[in-house]
Protein backbone atom coordinates (compact mmCIF):
# COMPACT_ATOMS: atom_id res chain seq x y z
CA UNK A 1 0.00 0.00 0.00
CA UNK A 2 1.36 3.55 -0.92
CA UNK A 3 1.01 6.66 0.30
CA UNK A 4 -1.82 8.48 -1.03
CA UNK A 5 -1.04 10.72 -3.97
CA UNK A 6 -1.61 14.50 -2.91
CA UNK A 7 -2.42 17.68 -5.64
CA UNK A 8 0.16 19.52 -6.24
CA UNK A 9 -0.06 22.88 -4.30
CA UNK A 10 -1.60 25.42 -6.67
CA UNK A 11 -0.53 29.08 -5.96
CA UNK A 12 -3.57 31.28 -4.47
CA UNK A 13 -4.46 34.05 -6.52
CA UNK A 14 -3.66 37.56 -4.54
CA UNK A 15 -6.49 39.80 -5.75
CA UNK A 16 -5.34 43.02 -7.66
CA UNK A 17 -3.88 45.85 -5.81
CA UNK A 18 -6.97 48.36 -6.02
CA UNK A 19 -6.13 51.96 -5.59
CA UNK A 20 -7.28 53.30 -2.45
CA UNK A 21 -10.69 55.41 -3.47
CA UNK A 22 -10.82 56.74 -0.03
CA UNK A 23 -7.46 58.36 0.23
CA UNK A 24 -6.81 59.99 -2.93
CA UNK A 25 -10.34 61.45 -2.26
CA UNK A 26 -8.68 62.31 1.00
CA UNK A 27 -5.78 63.87 -0.37
CA UNK A 28 -7.65 65.65 -3.41
CA UNK A 29 -9.84 67.62 -0.64
CA UNK A 30 -7.21 68.57 1.49
CA UNK A 31 -5.15 69.73 -1.34
CA UNK A 32 -8.23 71.59 -2.81
CA UNK A 33 -8.74 73.21 0.83
CA UNK A 34 -5.35 74.39 0.87
CA UNK A 35 -5.43 75.96 -2.41
CA UNK A 36 -8.80 77.99 -1.15
CA UNK A 37 -7.18 79.02 1.75
CA UNK A 38 -3.76 80.73 0.00
CA UNK A 39 -5.97 81.87 -2.94
CA UNK A 40 -8.01 83.63 -0.42
CA UNK A 41 -5.47 85.00 1.71
CA UNK A 42 -3.68 86.56 -1.69
CA UNK A 43 -7.25 88.18 -2.48
CA UNK A 44 -7.87 89.56 1.14
CA UNK A 45 -4.45 90.77 1.95
CA UNK A 46 -3.93 92.80 -1.31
Amino acid sequence: MGAPKRKPATMKVKPKEEVNRKAIVWIGSVVGVIFIAIAALLIFTS
